[in-house]
């Protein structure tokens, strides 16, 4: 899609949920599964399946990226997109836009030998822009894309997040968000 269609798709939304606001709401929804040992398939709405595995020496047979790095990996794409809707949007000339991200992580955590966290400590990108359009406009493309991508929003500020476990088909009286 050219940087024009992608502007029109994208200021057609807009008038959209400018005229119905009860539309901006939507619910994303994976499902995933166990298959065996640690490999996993998730289904994202009518895509191919992913799986989703961990490398050798955490118990998997390396056959997909772990859910770690899909973290990392939906941050990073998720930040091409947004720059890439709102140069367009803007106007403002984009040639290329890469992400590399980098996730701190500390096993002790995940295998409870230290009281750490068991999640990343620390992620860090790097975006590496082209365009031939002045630093003050690339400047100020950064800022809005960094108030608005949802992943990073999703990453650095706190989100609600529940569960339920299901045994047997009847639910457990734990919630899965309270467990650990």
């Amino acid at each position: 899609m050219s940087q024009n269609d992608l502007k029109a798709t994208l200021e057609n939304t807009i008038a959209t949920l400018q005229n119905n606001p009860a539309g901006a709401r939507l619910v994303f929804k994976a499902q995933t599964r166990l298959l065996n040992g640690v490999r996993c398939v998730a289904e994202v709405r009518d895509f191919p399946p992913l799986i989703i595995d961990e490398p050798p020496e955490l118990g998997g047979g390396d056959a997909g990226a772990n859910p770690v790095e899909l973290i990392l990996a939906a941050l990073g794409t998720c930040q091409e997109i947004v720059y890439a809707a709102y140069a367009a949007v803007l106007g403002i000339p984009l040639t290329a836009v890469e992400v590399t991200a980098k996730g701190y992580l500390d096993l002790h955590g995940l295998f409870g030998l230290k009281e750490v966290r068991s999640g990343f400590q620390k992620i860090s990108f790097e975006t590496a822009l082209k365009s031939p359009a002045d630093p003050e406009t690339i400047e100020k493309l950064v800022a809005v894309v960094e108030a608005h991508c949802p992943v990073l929003d999703t990453l650095t500020r706190p989100v609600e997040v529940a569960g339920t476990v299901i045994l047997n088909g009847a639910p457990l009286n734990v919630l899965a968000s309270n467990a650990a």
